[in-house]
């Protein structure tokens, strides 16, 4: 081996014994870790249909954020236990006083200051919907003082809405699934969420349009507490990563049917 090669294989063998990850940490000290109660705590958001959703044949959540639960279970050989919510700020909420080790939230800087977030799996986008007859065309025209925006409480739009809305007035219906029926019991003018959905309650709900394109680009990502330890951020980190790039991530959105998710670079 010349000098050069062995330069650079010396640096190799360095940077690898140095990673948090090196694999001189037994898989039981990384579980412990990821997992310090001896069971994976997976917060499933059964709000985000692109995500979750629950199966009315079974009642048990189903759907991407549950397949990656299961497969990071897995791979740390731990029990899983699945905590469903309805909205995401519940979600928040549950990771943040770290009542469980993992969840699946679009990345935020608000909710960054309680969780430490992956680099995002998958984007979706987030979308406006208005009534049939109403005079916007485009999403330019929403931002108006006369106009009031229904938004599900906590959830990315409502937060992105919040800091990029400056003239028009946010109403929060309780959660995003309520959006469209909380919208059309009240005198509101456009409703804000993930578009899949509103797509979906378009097709039941007579009178109503999608404005065409989107309003933001929603980042998902995995999460956990904050205070977790560097190990386990790398260890989460590693794991979507390798979820993206073997397939698993595709694959799980298209035995869910799930249209209109890409999966991140």
């Amino acid at each position: 081996m010349n000098a050069r090669l062995t330069k650079i294989c010396t640096g190799l063998c360095a940077i690898a014994l140095c990673s948090p990850l090196a694999w001189g940490q037994s898989s039981q000290e990384v579980s412990q870790h990821m997992a310090p109660t001896g069971s994976l705590r997976a917060v499933i958001n059964l709000g985000n249909p692109i995500l979750a959703r629950q199966d009315p044949a079974t009642g048990q959540a189903v759907g991407v954020s549950v397949d990656l639960a299961q497969a990071l279970a897995k791979q740390l050989k731990v029990p899983l236990t699945l905590i469903p919510v309805t909205s995401a700020g519940q979600s928040v909420e549950v990771v943040t006083r770290g009542q469980a080790d993992v969840g699946f939230f679009a990345i935020d800087p608000v909710r960054g200051q309680g969780i430490a977030f992956t680099p995002p799996y998958v984007v979706i986008e987030g979308s406006y919907l208005v009534k049939q007859d109403s005079p916007l065309l485009r999403n330019e025209q929403v931002d108006q003082a006369s106009h009031r925006v229904v938004v599900g409480l906590g959830s990315a739009y409502d937060l992105y809405l919040t800091r990029a809305l400056t003239q028009a007035q946010l109403v929060r219906a309780p959660t995003s699934p309520q959006v469209v029926s909380f919208f059309m019991a009240g005198s509101y003018d456009v409703a804000a969420g993930v578009k899949q959905q509103l797509e979906a309650d378009a097709q039941t709900t007579p009178g109503v349009r999608l404005l065409p394109g989107h309003f933001m680009l929603i980042e998902q990502a995995m999460g956990q507490p904050k205070d977790r330890s560097p190990l386990a951020r790398e260890t989460l980190a590693r794991f979507v990563t390798e979820m993206k790039s073997n397939g698993f991530v595709r694959d799980s959105l298209q035995r869910h049917r799930i249209e209109g998710a890409v999966i991140a670079p």
